[in-house]
């Protein structure tokens, strides 16, 4: 059985010309992309997206910093997408991450950590419905 999750390269990935090898990680790490696109949100978009995190000390900075240049938000498909995903791109804090994550490896510091993962199946879902439509992805397998 295949699942799905949310992966976002985030501005800084893509300010720093990092998307193309952190997609390569993805597809090495098994990884089936089953939708992609580059997108700049609004900071409306960004403040809906991580409306979770409202009120939280980080909240304001993360939806300047997810609104401040393009993105690109992919759906992955893989047996144990979530929990494989969240392992590939290692702790929030770059500091903290594993040696060989992508966070380890590309991000710059907490906040731009360079990739958002989904930490649950029940996010993914939600998450993958905020950037993409079901005939989008059905088009796409």
């Amino acid at each position: 059985m295949h699942h799905h999750t949310l992966a976002i390269l985030k501005p800084d990935c893509l300010k720093n010309g990092h998307q193309g090898l952190v997609i390569d990680l993805i597809i090495k790490a098994g990884y089936k992309i089953i939708d992609m696109r580059m997108i700049r949100m609004t900071k409306a978009q960004a403040e809906g997206f991580y409306e979770v995190h409202r009120g939280k000390p980080f909240y304001e900075g993360l939806t300047l910093f997810m609104s401040s240049g393009p993105c690109i938000p992919l759906v992955l498909e893989k047996e144990n997408a979530v929990k494989d995903f969240r392992k590939l791109i290692g702790a929030t804090d770059p500091g903290e991450a594993e040696a060989g994550t992508i966070r380890r490896d590309f991000a710059t510091s907490k906040q731009m950590n360079a990739v958002h993962g989904s930490d649950s199946d029940e996010n993914a879902a939600i998450e993958i419905g905020f950037f993409f439509t079901q005939s989008e992805m059905i088009a796409n397998l």
